[in-house]
C-alpha cells in the first residue's frame, strides 16, 4: 500500500478531542494512521505541514450555487470551487434554481455538474413545496431517494400554518430532515434590516425580532405535536437561541445554525446605505450579535456561511432596492479567524460548529479517525488574505483527494 504522509500538521479534531502536532497516513482515500507509520507498505509523497492546521473539511449547511438558471451569478463549478478554497468539503445547495429543484431531474443535474467540477462535495435540499410556492407538498420520498439529504423551502413563504403543518407530518412519516426558516412574512414584509434606532434614523422599513421569534414558535409547537426532525436555518436574534434550547431540553429533535456574516456585523454596518450588508435575515444588534457568539462557544449551533453571490449591478442598487445576499466563501476563513484572535470565538468551538456540529444534524461523519474518508482543509493561520486578515486554506480533501491547492 502507498501512502500520502502528512507530516508536522498541528491536527485539531473536536469531535474527537484531538489537537496535537503529529503525522498523518493516507491511503485510498481514507486514513489509515494517525502518529507512526503503518506496518508495510511505501510512502508515495510526503506533504511538509509544519506551522500549519489540519483540520476536519468544513460542512456548510446553506449556500446559494444559482445553477442551473441564475448562471450569471455564478455556476456550481465556480461556486463549489470557491467553497473548497474556503475550506468546505461539503455543503447543502439550496433549492432556489430554475427550474426550482423540485423534482428527481432537477437534482440528478445538479449532482452531475458538481461531480465534473470535481471541488466540493454538493449536498442538494431538495424544495419543500412545489416550485417553492409554499402550498403544494413537493414529492418528498422521490427528492430524498434522488439523493436530497434535506428538503429546504430556502425562505420562501409557507402559505400557512395548516400547510406547515401537512408538511411536517409528512415528513415524519419518512424521517426526513427539514430545514425551515424561521421568517413571519406579514411582519417582515417589506422590511430591510433589522428594526431598531438606526433603521429609523436611516428612513428604511425595518424587520422586527418578533418576525422571527414568534414564526420559531409556530415552528417548535408543531415540531412538538409531530415528531419531526427540523433545523432552524439562519438564526439571528438572542430570543431565538434560548427558545431553541429550551425546545431540546423539552426533548424535541430540532438543531439551528448562524449565518457568519450575523456573528461578524451588526446593523450599524448598514450606515452609508451600505447595499453589501443587505442580507436575510438581517444584521441586528450588538447583544443579538453577542448571544449568537455565546451560543457557537456552547457548541449550541453551526456556523454557515449563507453563500448568495449576486450580479454587481444587483448590489449597486439603492440599499432597500439591492438584492439581499453575500458572497461569504473569499472572506470565509479570513472573518471567522478574526472572530478568533479577538478572543469573541474560541478555536475549537468554531471549529466544531463548521464540522462536528453541522455532521451530527445531517447524520454525516467528522474529524479524524483510523479507516475513514478523508476530508480535511489545510490552513496556515499567519498567511494574509487580499483582504489584509490573517488565515488562508493552503489545500481541500474530499474524500482522499486533493480538490484545491492555494499557488504560493
Amino acid at each position: 500500500m502507498k501512502y500520502l504522509h502528512i507530516r508536522d500538521a498541528r491536527v485539531i479534531a473536536p469531535a474527537q478531542q484531538l489537537d496535537a502536532v503529529c503525522d498523518l497516513y493516507l491511503a485510498e482515500g481514507r486514513i489509515r494512521a494517525i502518529g507512526q507509520k503503518p506496518a508495510g507498505g511505501t510512502i508515495e509523497s510526503t506533504l511538509d505541514a509544519q506551522g500549519h492546521w489540519l483540520v476536519p473539511g468544513f460542512i456548510d449547511l446553506s449556500s446559494y450555487l444559482n445553477e442551473p438558471g441564475y448562471t450569471q451569478r455564478g455556476t456550481i463549478a465556480s461556486e463549489t470551487r470557491a467553497a473548497a478554497a474556503a475550506g468546505f468539503s461539503q455543503l447543502c445547495a439550496q433549492p432556489l434554481t430554475k427550474p426550482v429543484a423540485d423534482s428527481p431531474a432537477v437534482i440528478q443535474l445538479m449532482q452531475d455538474k458538481a461531480s465534473s467540477a470535481g471541488y466540493s462535495r454538493v449536498l442538494p435540499l431538495g424544495a419543500l413545496t412545489q416550485g417553492l410556492a409554499g402550498e403544494q407538498l413537493a414529492n418528498m420520498v422521490s427528492l430524498r431517494n434522488a439523493g436530497c439529504i434535506a428538503l429546504s423551502n430556502a425562505r420562501q413563504p409557507i402559505k400557512d400554518s395548516y400547510v406547515l403543518r401537512r408538511l411536517m407530518e409528512y415528513a415524519a412519516t419518512y424521517d426526513i430532515l427539514l430545514f425551515l426558516s424561521a421568517d413571519d412574512a406579514a411582519l417582515s414584509n417589506g422590511g430591510v434590516m433589522h428594526e431598531g434606532p438606526t433603521a429609523t434614523r436611516m428612513g428604511l422599513a425595518g424587520i422586527p425580532e418578533t418576525a422571527e421569534t414568534i414564526a420559531l414558535a409556530q415552528i417548535l409547537l408543531l415540531v412538538e405535536q409531530t415528531g419531526v426532525r427540523a433545523h432552524i436555518s439562519q438564526l439571528s436574534c438572542a430570543r431565538s437561541v434560548s427558545m431553541l434550547n429550551d425546545a431540546r431540553q423539552r426533548g424535541l429533535r430540532v438543531s439551528g445554525d448562524v449565518a457568519l456574516a450575523n456573528l461578524c456585523y451588526t446593523d450599524a454596518q448598514v450606515n452609508g446605505y451600505n447595499s453589501c450588508y443587505h442580507v436575510l435575515p438581517p444584521l441586528r444588534c450588538e447583544s443579538d450579535r453577542q448571544a449568537l457568539l455565546a451560543a457557537i462557544n456552547n457548541g449550541e449551533l453551526a456556523i454557515c456561511s449563507n453563500h448568495q453571490p449576486h450580479e454587481i449591478a444587483a448590489k449597486k442598487a439603492p440599499f432597500a432596492d439591492a438584492a439581499a445576499g453575500m458572497a461569504m466563501y473569499d472572506l470565509f476563513i479570513g472573518l471567522l479567524l478574526e472572530r478568533v484572535n479577538c478572543g469573541e470565538l474560541t478555536l475549537h468551538a468554531a471549529l466544531s460548529a463548521l464540522s462536528s456540529v453541522p455532521a451530527a444534524t445531517l447524520g454525516l461523519r467528522s474529524g479524524f479517525e483510523e479507516g475513514q474518508l478523508f476530508n480535511a482543509s489545510l490552513i496556515n493561520p499567519q498567511q494574509q488574505d487580499s483582504y489584509g486578515r490573517s488565515g488562508q486554506v493552503v489545500a481541500t480533501f474530499v474524500e482522499g483527494f486533493k480538490v484545491f491547492r492555494r499557488q504560493p
